[in-house]
């Protein structure tokens, strides 16, 4: 699957009609970015039941804020439209098959129970 553009018109859909999501948040003169964009795709490749999505973070401010985006790339997992997981730094792309395959292994009415107690 290709790695589609998160934008404020189509971020809350991504999230909320797809199983699993993964978003990585960047910015064009961010050199790790550059770096880590082509990881990100052939990932993409691999885990055609995942949605990727990349975030410009210089075009989508609102959306950097509304996650408190500090350090790009920031790698953002949801499942069932929950954030499952959030990290700044490149993942490299042997982990991203190992972090996809734990989310997806994930217990969510166990963690729909947690989040509600909070």
């Amino acid at each position: 699957m290709a790695v589609i553009e998160a934008t404020r018109e189509n971020i809350e859909e991504l999230v909320e009609k797809n199983d699993m999501v993964i978003f990585d948040f960047w910015a064009p003169w961010c050199g790790p970015c550059k770096q880590f964009g082509p990881i990100f795709e052939t990932a993409s490749e691999k885990y055609e039941d995942v949605v990727f999505a990349k975030v410009n973070t210089e075009e989508e401010k609102e959306i950097a804020a509304h996650f408190s985006i500090r350090s790009i790339p920031t790698i953002m997992m949801f499942r069932e439209a929950m954030l499952v997981f959030a990290q700044p730094g490149m993942i490299p792309e042997n982990a991203i098959g190992e972090l996809v395959d734990k989310v997806k292994a994930l217990d969510m009415d166990e963690i729909r129970k947690t989040k509600g107690k909070e």
